[in-house]
């Protein structure tokens, strides 16, 4: 086998972040009765708050705005957006999202079945995560897919984001291989894909939907299934 040790992304790769965190939002509107405080519909209230969130993730990563900033402030601004101005309710619904998001359960499609396939291989597999230690720990448990990984690899964990190469490293030291034996496998081209790049590792970009640009992985799959064929 080329590759000796694999590396998985958690969110948008096996974990169905969209799914689940819809699922999520969608119990703490209702919860919080935002719309009995003008926000007309769940939609209007997810399509805020998503774009507001991915704009946080990004200064996270980029090392603007720290974890509890993030928390609170993708809550903050989306009320914002519909002139409401209430920390308490930021807060609360800050922390109840945090509990509830790692409770769901839905993974993408052939997600343990090719868990299942790898494990019986006897390949050796890893998680690289930018998630938070907790929240990332407590989704893998509740979805039923903690037990496949040998080592579980977070931002908090390493001291480092992705794609910066020291997570990379970190985790192949940590799981005792080297670049020429490992594969990344993830969702976004200008984290996962980019960082294994940048640390030597062959990289498996998984594209679901609409195909991002700029940067060639080393394999591009539409379905988890494919993985099969390359491993």
């Amino acid at each position: 086998m080329r590759y000796k040790h694999i590396f998985f992304d958690l969110d948008h790769t096996l974990w169905d972040f969209e799914a689940n965190a819809t699922a999520t939002l969608q119990e703490l509107y209702a919860e919080y009765a935002l719309d009995k405080r003008g926000i007309p519909s769940f939609e209007t209230f997810y399509a805020s708050y998503s774009v507001i969130n991915d704009k946080l993730w990004d200064r996270f990563r980029k090392g603007f705005i720290n974890r509890n900033e993030l928390r609170t402030k993708r809550f903050s601004m989306t009320f914002l957006d519909f002139r409401i101005c209430d920390d308490k309710l930021c807060d609360d619904m800050g922390a109840r999202f945090i509990e509830v998001l790692p409770t769901k359960t839905a993974l993408f499609p052939h997600a343990t079945e090719v868990l299942d396939y790898l494990r019986d291989k006897n390949y050796p597999i890893h998680m690289i995560t930018n998630g938070f230690e907790d929240t990332q720990r407590l989704k893998m448990k509740h979805s039923g897919i903690n037990d496949y990984f040998t080592h579980v690899i977070t931002s908090e964990s390493a001291g480092s984001l992705k794609p910066h190469r020291e997570i990379f490293d970190y985790a192949m030291k940590l799981s005792s291989t080297t670049a020429a034996e490992s594969i990344m496998i993830g969702d976004t081209l200008d984290v996962d894909i980019l960082g294994a790049q940048q640390a030597g590792m062959d990289q498996v970009y998984f594209a679901p939907d609409k195909r991002q640009e700029g940067i060639q992985p080393t394999y591009t799959i539409k379905s988890l299934h494919e993985l099969k064929e390359i491993l």
